[in-house]
């Protein structure tokens, strides 16, 4: 019998936190930032993420998601290219939060949750997938070092519940950066 500490996903597989900070977006003057809209190259990059998930099989269970209006637009997008989208939370806490408050919402995660989706902004998410990783696979941690751009998408994984995930606990097992084809 597993203790708490090591409990994993309901199937047995590790869990997984799939991290993606929004898709591009505008910068229209006199416009509130929790408003900014996405840009041309967002609106044409948020479907890649979906197509991405669907592709690799790296679907979430429950979806997170930043009120603000370009990570709302960035996650309809990429949920229309998914068969059966998840359900999806929009946590007010996520706007404008560091990695600690970010840690702190994912402690919060119901454990019938195997694979998490967190929609959001940087610096936290950068923030937070540093803090998490304690190694990674490949250059996937030098490349999060050096930059997490829009539309980027890490997956995270380790043993264990929400509650019990603590920095340096997981290992960074994948960064995308899904893009679109241009609009001819």
């Amino acid at each position: 019998m597993e203790t708490p500490e090591r409990a994993e996903s309901a199937d047995g597989s590790p869990r997984r936190l799939l991290v993606l900070r929004h898709a591009k977006s505008a910068w229209p003057e006199g416009v509130p930032d929790r408003d900014r809209p996405l840009g041309p190259r967002g609106l044409r990059d948020a479907p890649a993420v979906g197509r991405f998930l669907a592709e690799t099989g790296t679907l979430p269970d429950l979806v997170l998601c930043s009120p603000a209006r370009r990570a709302r637009h960035t996650w309809e997008l990429a949920a229309a290219e998914l068969d059966s989208p998840p359900p999806t939370r929009h946590d007010p806490r996520l706007h404008g939060a560091d990695d600690r408050e970010l840690l702190d919402v994912l402690h919060g995660v119901p454990d019938a949750t195997g694979t998490l989706l967190l929609v959001g902004h940087n610096p936290g998410l950068e923030d937070l997938i540093l803090l998490l990783a304690g190694s990674a696979v490949g250059d996937a941690l030098a490349r999060v070092r050096t930059k997490f751009p829009t539309s980027a998408t890490a997956v995270l994984t380790w043993h264990g519940t929400w509650k019990s995930l603590r920095p340096g606990g997981a290992v960074l097992t994948r960064l995308a950066i899904p893009r679109g084809l241009p609009h001819r």
